[in-house]
């Protein structure tokens, strides 16, 4: 029998990204085919994100497009994977009997099974001849109430640390760059936020999981990580309660913090921090010429950590911190836990540690702010306008408020904004985010800076072409398919993405490259003559920066 064919698409965040990628390495080993279009599929899957109603809403259009698909092709599945399956679990079969499997982002080690039963339940139907009837194959995984047990995770056993651990890792499976977990899940609630309902409690997994992972890469060739965690500096292993299923050491609950403080209280010989985390991965996977992580969050984010940035060479100067608002009153509201001024605090206090402008190492600083959210006044807003000019960030995602069903905010607060007053907030927070940028842009003119190079830019992909996607590819040439699901309403994408700067295409000339910088700035430069741009890819060139505007740098290799 020919091996089944499938088309995954990813929407949102890197944790999304990474999740389908170890999907993906998951159903390869059991003969499964990836292929670039969904046509051309047997098992058509959707990796979703819920932080924002835009992803969502691209979700159920193509679960529409596809619908007319099945009724001429019983037999094809349709998979609804992450953060909206899991919110809106078997309530979207009942809408949507077009999707035969929902799999929530803490269950992805059950989806082999869950579509070979769905292939299996489809085929029948087809050999039965029922043509056009579109019930659901029904498979279901879903974490529900278990996702906030208070027991530690360990004792039922975490089957989707093996996940992590069976990861593929070749030359093939990358383009220098890839993502690591370090934590799952979340316990902040934030009133406006999904996160904790769909992807669970707060769990760290064990260090040495993280570091032999690390090498892996370093030794198939990444040249560079991102550590991926949705409150990152959270991190923190306690060896002395350590638990072991089946020889597997198993990821630990998260200890949820009360206060700030500036070094880990718990730090010692038998607890590995996330400071200690960090220099482990520096010093033991040496031939990693970078290393990130986000998303920080600012009130735990110790001077341990500073240290251990400032005094290790390849970790990047560059954080992503939201703040999203520059109202203490609107803070609480949002359940932040600090205010304006702690977060501002800590702003400062990252720059004294980090900012190294003399020897073109600044720390860059990318942010997120709502506007609009419920009982938002013009004062609070003008607050707000005030942060980024105080922040100064290299970039800010910057988002109208959309209530997300079953968080704090959609259930108790009003969604009193109105929407023009929405769109006009957010306009005038870009306008000062823009000139913001374009300064910090135009202010690396004449530097010389080290860029690992990403890709072709987005003039040359139209070039290429002759048209302009709003897609862009994993990365790893096996047919998974990304789409930026949360960008900006500036068209940003999610931090970490490869943003690339789109100009009008020349009918000839040098094919354009990108890349980003320690501190994650896009540069695009000419590819030198004689060399393949596929070659380059992956590879860190020195680049002297001879031009710049708000989002984008132009450079010639040195």
């Amino acid at each position: 029998m020919p091996a089944r064919k499938v088309y995954l698409e990813t929407f949102g965040c890197q944790m999304n990204e990474l999740d389908s990628e170890l999907v993906a390495t998951q159903l390869r080993a059991l003969g499964y085919e990836f292929v670039p279009a969904p046509e051309s599929a047997d098992v058509v899957l959707y990796n979703t994100c819920s932080v924002r109603d835009l992803a969502e809403q691209k979700v159920r259009s193509r679960l529409g497009e596809v619908k007319l698909r099945k009724k001429r092709e019983p037999g094809l599945v349709v998979g609804v994977l992450g953060c909206m399956a899991e919110r809106d679990g078997v309530d979207l079969i009942k809408r949507m009997p077009v999707v035969d499997v929902l799999c929530g982002p803490a269950e992805l080690d059950k989806l082999p099974g869950l579509l070979d039963n769905a292939v299996r339940t489809n085929d029948a139907r087809h050999t039965a001849d029922s043509g056009a009837d579109l019930r659901s194959a029904n498979q279901v995984a879903l974490q529900g109430a278990a996702s906030r047990r208070s027991s530690t995770l360990a004792a039922a056993g975490d089957s989707l640390e093996m996940l992590d651990l069976s990861r593929a890792v070749s030359p093939e499976d990358h383009n220098g760059s890839a993502y690591v977990r370090i934590t799952r899940g979340c316990n902040k609630f934030c009133t406006y936020c999904v996160v904790p309902h769909t992807r669970g409690a707060e769990t760290h997994r064990p260090p040495d999981h993280i570091v032999e992972e690390c090498r892996r890469l370093a030794d198939a060739g990444v040249m560079e990580i991102t550590l991926l965690g949705q409150t990152v500096n959270h991190y923190r292993y306690e060896h002395g309660a350590a638990v072991s299923v089946d020889g597997v050491l198993q990821p630990q609950k998260g200890r949820s913090f009360k206060g700030g403080h500036r070094r880990d209280p718990l730090a010692g010989d038998r607890t590995t921090t996330f400071a200690d985390l960090l220099r482990r991965i520096h010093d033991e996977a040496p031939s990693i010429r970078r290393l990130r992580f986000v998303t920080s969050y600012p009130r735990d984010f110790g001077d341990d950590v500073l240290e251990v940035m400032r005094d290790s060479p390849r970790i990047c100067r560059y954080l992503h911190v939201p703040a999203q608002t520059g109202s203490d009153r609107m803070l609480k509201a949002m359940n932040r836990g600090y205010s304006v001024g702690e977060y501002l605090e800590f702003i400062d206090r990252a720059r004294s540690f980090l900012d190294e402008p003399e020897k073109e190492r600044p720390l860059m600083i990318a942010g997120d702010i709502i506007c609009g959210f419920s009982g938002e006044t013009e004062e609070d807003h003008l607050q707000t306008a005030e942060l980024l000019r105080r922040v100064r960030y290299k970039n800010c995602f910057i988002f109208k408020y959309s209530p997300r069903p079953g968080t704090t905010a959609f259930d108790r607060l009003p969604d009193d904004v109105a929407e023009a007053d929405k769109r006009r907030r957010v306009n005038e927070l870009l306008a000062i985010q823009h000139e913001i940028s374009d300064d910090i842009a135009r202010r690396q003119v004449g530097s010389e800076l080290e860029v690992f190079v990403q890709g072709v830019s987005a003039r040359e992909q139209k070039r290429q072409t002759g048209r302009s996607t709003g897609s862009r590819a994993a990365g790893n040439g096996h047919g998974v398919q990304l789409t930026v699901g949360g960008a900006g309403l500036d068209g940003a994408d999610p931090p970490g993405a490869p943003v690339i700067a789109a100009e009008s295409a020349p009918a000839s000339g040098p094919v354009q490259m990108t890349g980003r910088t320690d501190g994650d700035l896009i540069v695009v430069f000419d590819c030198p003559q004689g060399r393949s741009p596929d070659s380059m890819i992956g590879t860190f060139v020195r680049t002297r920066i001879t031009r710049a505007n708000t989002l984008t740098l132009w450079g010639e290799i040195v």
